[in-house]
């Protein structure tokens, strides 16, 4: 029997191997969603402290996420910041700027001694004719290396020095600008003949040419693809940071000739002006000169955003070259976008503006990731739908704002012993409420929970009727198909409606005296206890200082203290009273958190008169307010925080005049007081 006919060919065990490993592909599809419920919680406790949510999304982004052992589990963008502040500190302590200028100085001191050395062991007038020329040079370094550019130098050292003056000075000047600019200035190092010399400048100013040539066609909005291609291969080895584009291009130069503007900017007059003289004679050709002065401009043109004339103080002993004094000043300017852009202090800011390429460059890869790890948290909070943007930046999305005022009410419940949850006295099929144990037949616009028993056998007991009984042993000819008619919906008890005006402070002193918090988590929990337990419930918040306003959840989570003097109580119940109107079979609820005594009014003309002490016709006003509520069958109470005796006596009158109560609840307990005295009061029916 051959191998094929036994089953034991070649390809009888064949087997398929397989190896595994880090999924590479981009996110992992297999990987949970981002968990981002302990940054939620974090940004509820900043809001319901009384921060305002965009104070509190950026207050977590710059804390971080703590860890188990007290060390951030993920960093913030503070913790990121102090290192490049650290940073900062110690590249501005690098050395003085002015190292260009002393060794020129320190240098030319050098040929200067060499050559009177030389020169004092010759004879003759042309000798002593030399000296007298170096006795009567200028003081100014810049100026005496200019005088001496047509010296014939009788001492070859002394000659050697001089040349090492102006050729490091231009190498500096250049290679600060074009990275690559060192290697292409070879020609014109000590010991080159004039024709190298002439070369080496000549290439030069022909790559100035063709790039401030390639800057003015971008200027003009000209198509650039083409003309930047010939640029780099031309040019490309004097670009080592390797632009991929024109734009590229501009923002390494522009960064280069921003720092050198800033180290002059630095230095003071006198070091400038010697700075400016040496740099003159060591380019030495005008038409170079000039074509530096040009890209200079044209650069400037097109970033104008760059700090160009910011000068900078730095400190140290060791003198800094040209070179090393406009890199340091490059670094500080880099630092200090990092610093920015990691403040997020400007209006909109995300972590999008925080440009990672820069961080790791400063900041190391390490922190680079961190930085990702916080803009991915930032992301997915938007993503899953906790944030929103608006024009502002952003804010917590309705999805968020429930689950922080169901974080406000559990802390408000915690503490509650009353187990009272405000049942009402109506009975028949409504809205919501207890399930009666009835049913009846669904109804376009219900509401109620289908009775999923009673339609099923509603659609089963048709079927029936419709298709005959069913023959034992044979097959259904098709499954139990649900009609409009069988569905029927649970009954429940009716409760009665209750419109509820919750009046808060928004003045002046309860931020000064750190009454915000309490009195921004007792109303968020009540605003979703209503929306929750009670939706037949018409809940109105109603802020007041010295204007009063109607305010969403939303705004009441963002809301952010007015620092204005003025508490308008009036105003608040005036609204207050249009809003138990608008709903007159509920029952009248009317809740007012406050410190103060009214000192505001609305005056006829709609604008509020501010007094303190308060002005009789300011307490009539209001006064007036709370006797139309009384009228209408409302019950008042107030909750006093503070101990101030003039609000005390206004509070206790306003009871006793409107029948309501008088609370002083600790800062700690208010939420509690206010959600438990609109559940006790809510159960009442109205007169």
């Amino acid at each position: 029997m051959s191998d094929a006919a036994s089953g034991r060919g070649p390809n009888r065990h064949r087997s398929h191997r397989h190896r595994y490993g880090p999924w590479r592909g981009g996110p992992d599809p297999l990987a949970p969603p981002f968990d981002v419920r302990e940054a939620l919680d974090a940004l509820g406790e900043d809001v319901l402290a009384g921060g305002s949510i965009r104070d509190a999304l950026r207050d977590l982004l710059r804390r971080g996420l703590p860890g188990e052992t007290g060390r951030p589990d993920l960093p913030g963008l503070d913790e990121l910041r102090a290192r490049a502040a650290r940073m900062r500190r110690d590249a501005s302590r690098r050395g003085r700027l002015d190292g260009a200028v002393t060794s020129a100085q320190a240098k030319l001191d050098q040929a200067l001694a060499a050559e009177r050395e030389e020169l004092a062991g010759r004879d003759g007038d042309e000798a002593r004719f030399a000296e007298a020329r170096l006795d009567n040079l200028p003081r100014s370094a810049a100026r005496a290396v200019s005088d001496l550019s047509d010296y014939s130098w009788a001492s070859q050292d002394a000659e050697r020095i001089y040349r090492e003056i102006l050729d490091d000075l231009r190498g500096d000047v250049l290679d600060q600008q074009f990275r690559g600019m060192r290697d292409a200035l070879r020609g014109m190092q000590p010991g080159a003949d004039d024709a190298q010399r002439q070369a080496a400048n000549q290439a030069v100013k022909d790559m100035l040419s063709d790039l401030n040539g390639l800057l003015a066609k971008h200027a003009r909005g000209e198509d650039t693809t083409q003309a930047f291609a010939e640029f780099m291969d031309k040019h490309g080895d004097l670009f080592p940071e390797d632009p991929k584009n024109v734009d590229e291009l501009i923002d390494a130069l522009a960064r280069q000739a921003a720092a050198a503007q800033r180290l002059m900017a630095s230095l003071t007059p006198q070091q400038r002006e010697e700075l400016q003289g040496l740099m003159a004679a060591a380019l030495g050709d005008p038409d170079l000169a000039a074509q530096m002065a040009a890209l200079s401009d044209n650069l400037r043109a097109l970033r104008p955003d760059l700090s160009w004339e910011r000068g900078e103080r730095m400190r140290g002993e060791n003198p800094l070259g040209y070179g090393e004094a406009a890199d340091a000043l490059a670094e500080l300017a880099d630092l200090d976008d990092l610093l920015d852009s990691l403040g997020q202090q400007h209006p909109g800011a995300t972590l999008d503006d925080v440009d990672v390429e820069q961080v790791e460059r400063a900041l190391g890869a390490g922190a680079a990731q961190d930085v990702r790890r916080l803009q991915h948290l930032e992301r997915e909070l938007e993503r899953q739908g906790w944030l929103v943007r608006d024009s502002g930046g952003l804010t917590l999305s309705p999805k968020a704002l429930r689950r922080l005022g169901q974080t406000a009410l559990r802390q408000v419940f915690e503490h509650l012993k009353d187990g009272g949850r405000g049942e009402h006295d109506l009975r028949d099929a409504g809205a919501s409420g207890e399930a009666t144990g009835a049913s009846r037949a669904w109804q376009f616009g219900d509401e109620q929970p289908l009775d999923v028993v009673r339609t099923v056998g509603n659609a089963v007991r048709r079927s029936v009727s419709t298709t005959g009984p069913r023959v034992p042993g044979a097959r259904s000819p098709r499954g139990v198909r649900l009609e409009v008619e069988d569905f029927e919906v649970v009954e429940t008890e009716r409760r009665a409606g209750a419109a509820v005006a919750l009046c808060v402070d928004l003045s002046y002193s309860m931020i000064s005296e750190g009454r915000w918090g309490p009195m921004k988590q007792t109303a968020l929990a009540l605003a979703h206890l209503v929306a929750t337990r009670f939706p037949q419930d018409a809940l109105q918040i109603i802020g007041f200082g010295r204007h009063a306003s109607a305010l969403s959840v939303e705004q009441l989570a963002g809301v952010e203290p007015d620092y204005v003097q003025g508490t308008n109580l009036q105003h608040a119940l005036k609204i207050a009273g249009r809003h138990l109107r608008r709903h007159p079979d509920g029952e009248p609820v009317v809740l007012v958190v406050t410190d103060g005594e009214p000192t505001a009014h609305l005056a006829p003309d709609g604008d509020a008169v501010f007094m303190w002490p308060p002005l009789p016709e300011t307490i009539r006003a209001t006064v007036a307010e709370v006797d139309a509520l009384t009228r209408y069958g409302a019950a008042i109470n107030l909750f006093m925080l503070g101990e101030d005796p003039g609000l005390r006596r206004f509070v206790d009158a306003v009871a006793r005049r409107n029948g309501g109560r008088v609370f002083t609840p600790g800062l700690d307990r208010l939420g509690q007081y206010v959600v438990s005295d609109y559940l006790k009061t809510r159960k009442g029916r109205r007169g």
